[in-house]
């Protein structure tokens, strides 16, 4: 008669080594699964990018050609408007624009605390759920001050008066139409992290500004002011090697936004000199390479 031999449990050793098995393949996987994940963050904040410029770009066709300004007074509505609000009609936030009417500003009617995903950067490690620490909205990207607030010297006493308000507004020279160096050319909208919680700053959707001084408030979302420095790609947090006056990536290249609507990546390594001209509108100078 034939015996059928029962197994006996697992040994030790072979239990150790099944686990041991799993525990590669795990340490294969995890990183492939991140390598996965972050390919579709980058292509979602790419994504996020080409619906800005789509607005700016609707927002010109409504008014005469001219561009988003960094921050504009707007009687008989709103009130005061920061460039992410002035663009909320033509990102699906009719209702959100709506909500300010009247208040004197966007941060109004508690306008100050509604995240607009469209505005924010799955890579971006510096906020939960759309909402900074400190209570505000947030926002992943900053329009560069070059194009959307340079018919005025920003700083202390500068900007431009508009006669029909009295307000001191910050608007960019150019329309869309006309940009010297070429809409093609120029960067308009830099990733950045929505909080430098080292230094105490944020990059909020809204927020009270002056137009004489927008952007060297740190609250505000605003990338040019203090200088034209190249990226930072996935500095970390909060230890300080994050800064506020750079853009701030957590891919390992850059999304930036040109001023035809396109995205394109921009690497660490980028030439300054170059990077300076990629985000001046009229300097007159042909990029060689955008990397």
């Amino acid at each position: 008669m034939l015996r059928v031999r029962k197994r006996g449990a697992f040994t030790l050793i072979e239990l150790l080594v099944v686990i041991a098995i799993i525990a590669i393949l795990i340490a294969l996987l995890v990183p492939a699964v991140q390598k996965v994940r972050e390919a579709a963050n980058k292509t979602t904040c790419g994504n996020n990018l080409r619906q800005i410029g789509t607005a700016t770009h609707n927002y010109a066709g409504v008014y005469n050609g001219k561009l988003p300004p960094q921050l504009w007074y707007m009687a008989g509505g709103p009130g005061w408007l920061p460039f992410w609000s002035t663009i909320y009609p033509y990102v699906e936030q009719q209702p959100l624009y709506n909500k300010s009417m009247n208040s004197g500003a966007a941060w109004g009617n508690g306008g100050h605390n509604i995240p607009v995903q469209v505005y924010e950067c799955p890579s971006d490690p510096t906020y939960t759920n759309g909402i900074g620490n400190n209570g505000w909205a947030v926002v992943s990207y900053a329009p560069v001050m070059q194009t959307f607030a340079s018919a005025g010297q920003w700083g202390n006493n500068t900007g431009v008066v508009d006669p029909s308000t009295g307000q001191v507004n910050s608007f960019g020279k150019y329309k869309l139409a006309n940009i010297p160096d070429g809409s093609s050319q120029v960067v308009g909208i830099v990733e950045r992290y929505n909080q430098l919680t080292y230094y105490g700053w944020y990059n909020n959707q809204v927020y009270p500004c002056s137009g004489w001084n927008w952007g060297w408030n740190s609250n505000c979302s605003s990338y040019g002011p203090w200088g034209l420095y190249t990226p930072q790609i996935q500095p970390t947090v909060p230890n300080g090697q994050a800064h506020p006056y750079y853009p701030n990536s957590g891919h390992a290249v850059m999304n930036v936004m040109l001023m035809d609507a396109s995205v394109r990546g921009i690497s660490q390594s980028v030439n300054g000199t170059y990077w300076n001209w990629m985000c001046t509108p009229d300097d007159g100078n042909a990029i060689p390479t955008w990397n």
